[in-house]
C-alpha cells in the first residue's frame, strides 16, 4: 500500500552509542516535527560528516609507519594497520571440504559399506548448513556442481540400496529446486546426493545473505568442482562440462552477487599483461578492500580448466580463478592437497604470490586416528586456506578438530606475514 501525503514519515531511534544529550534531544524533537523528513536528512548528513571527521582524527593519531599492527597504537589503529598493510595473500584461514554434504542415512550407508567398506568409511562425514559454518569461522567453502540445464535430471537417484525410491527422496522445497533448471550441488549424484542446499543458486543465496549481515568478514573463497564423472547403475548419466556449461556457471555466480562483492581475475590482473605477472607483483587487493567480499575458484582437471579458459591469455572476463600450474600466464591460485608431500611446492607458490588451498585431513583418516601431523603441516605450509571435514570433533571418532590455537578465525600468514599481526587476529 502506498503512503498517503498526510502520513508522517517514520523516524528511527538514535543509535545506542551515539552519545551525548545533544543527539538525544535532537532525536526527541525530530519525532514531533511535521517537517522531520527534510530536517532528518540534513541532520544525518551532519552526523555523518562529524563521524567521518572523528574517525579521520582518530586515524591520524595512528602510527602508519609502524612495522607491525601492535605498534600502530590501540586496537582501532591495529585493525586499520592490518587492513591497509596486508593483502589477500597475506592471510591464513580455515574452511571446509565438500561443505554442503550431509551424512547418508544409516541403512543406505550400511548397504554401501557392505559393497565397499573403505570407500564408505571415506564418505562417513557431514556438515552443518553453510551459514552455521560461516558463523563458526569457516572462510573457505567447497561446492560440487552437476549440470542440469533442463531441470529434473537428478530427481530420481538410485540410492546406495540401488532400488530407487518410491517418491523423490527430497523434502518438498528441495524437490521443487531439483525440478528447476540450473546447477545442482551434490557429492555423488547416484548414492551420496544429500546436500544442505541442493541448487547452486540456493547455496550462493545463503552465502550472500550471511555476508551482507557480517560486512567485516575476511574474504570467503568458494571452490567449485565441476562434476561429470561416471555414475553407478540406475543413475542418469552426468552431462559433460563444455564451454557453454562454464558460461552458465559464471552467469549463476554473477547473478547471485553484485559485481562489487566479487573478487574476480580482471580486478587482480589490473594493468598487468597477465594474471601471473599481477600476482607476482603483489596485486591482490588489500585486506581492507577485500573484506566483505567473495572469490570463486574452479578447482578442476587440466582439460576442464582449458575449456573454461578458452582462447584467453589469462582469465579475462571470467568470474572464477582456476587451479593451474604456477608458470601459467593464468596462474593466481593452485590446489595442493597434501601438505606433507607438497610442502616445498606450497611454500614456493605462497612466496611467489599465489593463493593455495591444502587439506588438513581426508577420507576421515586423521579423525579416526586423532592424527594431527597433517594439520600441523598444513598450517606451517603457509597455504592461505586450510580445508577440513572437522571444524568440530566427531564424537564417534575422538577429539580431532581443526582450529587455530588462539581461536582466531583468520590470522597473519605464517610464511608471508608472520610478524606483522603481532598475535592480533585478522578476524
Amino acid at each position: 500500500m502506498s503512503q498517503t501525503n498526510n502520513m508522517r514519515p517514520q523516524v528511527p531511534s538514535p543509535p545506542a552509542d551515539v552519545g551525548g544529550e545533544i543527539f538525544g534531544t535532537f532525536f526527541r524533537r525530530m519525532r514531533h516535527s511535521r517537517r522531520s523528513a527534510a530536517r532528518f536528512a540534513g541532520a544525518l548528513l551532519a552526523i555523518g560528516t562529524l563521524a567521518s571527521a572523528c574517525l579521520a582524527a582518530a586515524e591520524a593519531s595512528c602510527n602508519h609507519a609502524a612495522t607491525n599492527a601492535a605498534q600502530a597504537g590501540g586496537s582501532a589503529c591495529a585493525r586499520a594497520w592490518i587492513d591497509a598493510n596486508l593483502r589477500l595473500d597475506d592471510i591464513q584461514a580455515i574452511g571446509t571440504h565438500n561443505s554442503y554434504k550431509q551424512r547418508m542415512p544409516a541403512d543406505e550407508f550400511a548397504a554401501h559399506h557392505a559393497l565397499d567398506a573403505h570407500g564408505a568409511d571415506g564418505l562417513d562425514y557431514g556438515h552443518r548448513p553453510l551459514d552455521e559454518q560461516l558463523d563458526l569461522g569457516m572462510r573457505q567453502l567447497e561446492l560440487d556442481v552437476w549440470a542440469d540445464p533442463q531441470g529434473g535430471r537428478w530427481l530420481h537417484p538410485p540410492g546406495a540400496l540401488r532400488k530407487g525410491f518410491a517418491s523423490p527422496p527430497w523434502p518438498p522445497a528441495q524437490a521443487a529446486l531439483m525440478a528447476k533448471p540450473g546447477f545442482k550441488v551434490m557429492h555423488l549424484a547416484d548414492i551420496d546426493f544429500r546436500s544442505s542446499c541442493m541448487s547452486f543458486v540456493s547455496c550462493l543465496a545463503i552465502v550472500r545473505a550471511w555476508s551482507a549481515a557480517h560486512p567485516g568478514h575476511v574474504p570467503i573463497m568458494i571452490l567449485i568442482n565441476a562434476k561429470d564423472g561416471k555414475l553407478g547403475p540406475g543413475s542418469p548419466a552426468a552431462l559433460k562440462f563444455d564451454a557453454a556449461a562454464f558460461d552458465r556457471l559464471d552467469a549463476e555466480i554473477r547473478g547471485a552477487f553484485p559485481p562489487a562483492q566479487l573478487i574476480m581475475p580482471d580486478e587482480v590482473q589490473g594493468r598487468y599483461a597477465t594474471l601471473r605477472e599481477a600476482t607476482r607483483a603483489g596485486n591482490w587487493p588489500t585486506l581492507g578492500h577485500a573484506r566483505g567480499r567473495v572469490l570463486f575458484v574452479l578447482d578442476e582437471s587440466d582439460d576442464k580448466i582449458a575449456l573454461y579458459r578458452g582462447a584467453r591469455h589469462s582469465l579475462e572476463g571470467r568470474a572464477m580463478f582456476a587451479t593451474i600450474r604456477e608458470d601459467s600466464p593464468a596462474a593466481a591460485y593452485i590446489t595442493l592437497n597434501d601438505p606433507r608431500a607438497d610442502l616445498e611446492r606450497i611454500k614456493a607458490a605462497v612466496a611467489a604470490g599465489l593463493l593455495v588451498r591444502t587439506r588438513a585431513d581426508a577420507d576421515t583418516i586423521e579423525a579416526r586416528r586423532n592424527d594431527t601431523s597433517r594439520r600441523a603441516a598444513a598450517f606451517a605450509s603457509g597455504a592461505q586456506f586450510v580445508s577440513t571435514d572437522y571444524f568440530e570433533p566427531d564424537p564417534r571418532f575422538g577429539p580431532y578438530r581443526v582450529r587455530f590455537d588462539d581461536g582466531a578465525i583468520a590470522r597473519c600468514n605464517p610464511l608471508r606475514a608472520a610478524a606483522k599481526c603481532a598475535g592480533i587476529p585478522i578476524e
